[in-house]
């Protein structure tokens, strides 16, 4: 084998050594734990009603989270691309806010402002529209900050060509706008997605935990911790971990698609 690039076969060896030591002895570790009662058991605990359940919230909200983030994402990216305003840096920046922000500190908040005692007249405790608001907040900048470097790349000669044709402003989107931003829109959507099939700060007060409706699977796994059962727990972290990985694989294959359609095309 033969090693091309300027890092050399000692940078490479220092990545995956990192990588190995940073995530996949972690996942290794997680895996085998959660195979300690053997294959029997780790069916047991993934299919066990509580774990089905948590997982099917987890996974109908998150599916939810991920559409409306494509939506909203898509129209604030446009916003800040396209539309001049006051105040329009201090937007831009309060979009990455979740992403340094503990998310503990979202579920005071919006415990505070949607909770029994909302000053709003908003009482969303304990509901599953309280994890979709908790979930958005985290995620909202996945598809905005994939969205906007493509949207600042498309070409307006070519819409104001579209114009100039009589074409509206709606057939202009459709036909030439949303695909060249469908690859990013739908890789931000899918970031949000395995993001928020994993959050438990965020919907650890709001959300309630109520089982069969707003458990969610990370509350679930601290459940099975606190009441002794590991492997249980490890087991519903293994699920999580697949379906994320599962999202993130298919993610990967449509962006390397894509890619190549682009340089054929070129």
């Amino acid at each position: 084998m033969r090693v091309t690039g300027s890092v050399g076969p000692l940078g490479i060896a220092t990545s995956v050594l990192w990588l190995s030591i940073i995530v996949l002895l972690p996942l290794a570790a997680l895996t085998y734990h959660s195979f300690g009662n053997g294959w029997s058991g780790f069916w047991d605990a993934v299919s066990a009603p509580g774990a089905l359940d948590a997982l099917k919230v987890t996974v109908f909200v998150s599916v939810i989270v991920a559409v409306v983030n494509v939506v909203m994402g898509t129209l604030i990216a446009w916003v800040l691309v396209r539309d001049d305003f006051p105040g329009k840096g201090f937007v831009n920046a309060l979009i990455d806010l979740p992403f340094a922000l503990p998310t503990i500190v979202a579920s005071i908040v919006l415990l505070a402002l949607y909770g029994p005692d909302s000053p709003v007249g908003v009482h969303l405790y304990a509901t599953q529209p309280a994890l979709v608001v908790a979930l958005a907040f985290v995620t909202l900048p996945f598809v905005v900050r994939s969205v906007q470097p493509v949207l600042m790349e498309v070409d307006r000669d070519v819409e104001q060509a579209a114009a100039s044709l009589g074409a509206d402003n709606w057939t202009i989107f459709r036909s030439i706008i949303l695909p060249t931003l469908a690859p990013s829109i739908i890789s931000g959507g899918g970031l949000a997605f395995a993001r928020a099939i994993g959050e438990y700060g965020s919907v650890v007060l709001i959300g309630g935990g109520i089982p069969k409706r707003t458990q969610m699977a990370s509350q679930y796994i601290q459940q099975q911790i606190e009441v002794d059962r590991p492997v249980n727990a490890a087991a519903v972290s293994v699920a999580l971990l697949v379906i994320s990985f599962a999202v993130l694989l298919v993610l990967r294959l449509f962006a390397d698609r894509t890619a190549r359609k682009e340089q054929e095309s070129r």
